[in-house]
């Protein structure tokens, strides 16, 4: 019996490190969009079995350093729970990056993709490591330098996992495609941004007052729409950047759950 033919979608690594592809700001806007209003509750699911992840061990690490109120007073126990925060969650939280690369090529998911890359875990946490380390030096040095890595090193994961890169290889990848079309991702990210701030501001006009309530359950209910937006974002970015391989079959219509093959 015949293998199904695989077939390229979106760009290639060797085009990105090239310069050769384009990004078209409103078109990924409207797409992502268009994607999230069918795909959100599948990212919103994920991220909240990883923000309980976090927390468990958020809270498991500072009772072992005398309680979150003196971990957090501490600078050198607040720098150990967010290492090991990061060390820990960012192999579940890889699924949700991944979420939005499979809509990105009309794929369903599940919540339970978040455990689909344990695999890959103690190389998607080393490269989740690295690059918010990078990303702190430069902000704390000079801002702006943190702010290129920030942008820079967003789709570096995708590439430890679904292109089985080694992390310090992502990142190098991720620094050699992204800085070609720098600026338009930039200005995606701060579209996005600028989105969850006038979401925010009934909350902040409200304060205290009755209205508060109601306001800050506004903008949950618009963060449950402009979160997974940004992840649908980010899946279109790395489709037009990086690409994927996918075998086509009759079956269009497949699920990806907590199965994968790279």
């Amino acid at each position: 019996m015949e293998k199904d033919p695989v077939v390229k979608v979106g760009g290639s690594v060797e085009e990105a490190i090239k310069g050769e592809y384009t990004l078209d700001v409103v078109a990924i806007l409207k797409e992502s969009w268009q994607i999230t209003l069918k795909s959100r509750m599948a990212i919103n699911l994920g991220l909240l079995g990883c923000l309980m992840i976090g927390t468990l061990v958020c809270m498991l690490v500072a009772s072992q350093l005398g309680g979150i109120e003196v971990a957090i007073k501490d600078q050198q126990s607040a720098t150990l729970i967010n290492i090991i925060v990061t060390l820990v969650v960012y192999p579940f939280m890889v699924g949700v990056e991944m979420m939005g690369v499979f809509h990105s090529v009309g794929l369903k998911t599940r919540p339970q993709l978040i455990f689909a890359f344990l695999k890959r875990g103690s190389w998607v946490a080393v490269c989740a490591l690295l690059s918010s380390t990078l990303v702190t030096i430069g902000l704390t040095l000079f801002v702006l330098p943190g702010i290129f890595l920030a942008v820079a090193l967003s789709l570096a994961l995708p590439l430890v996992v679904e292109k089985q890169m080694s992390p310090l290889k992502a990142i190098s990848v991720s620094l050699q495609a992204t800085r070609f079309q720098w600026f338009k991702i930039f200005a995606l990210y701060v579209i996005l941004s600028l989105i969850v701030m006038i979401a925010a501001l009934p909350v902040i006009a409200a304060g205290a007052s009755e209205l508060g309530f109601v306001a800050f359950a506004v903008f949950l209910f618009c963060l449950a729409y402009i979160v997974p937006l940004f992840y649908n974002v980010k899946g279109v970015l790395y489709r037009e950047i990086f690409g994927l391989h996918m075998q086509t079959s009759a079956d269009q219509t497949s699920t990806i759950s907590d199965t994968f093959s790279a």
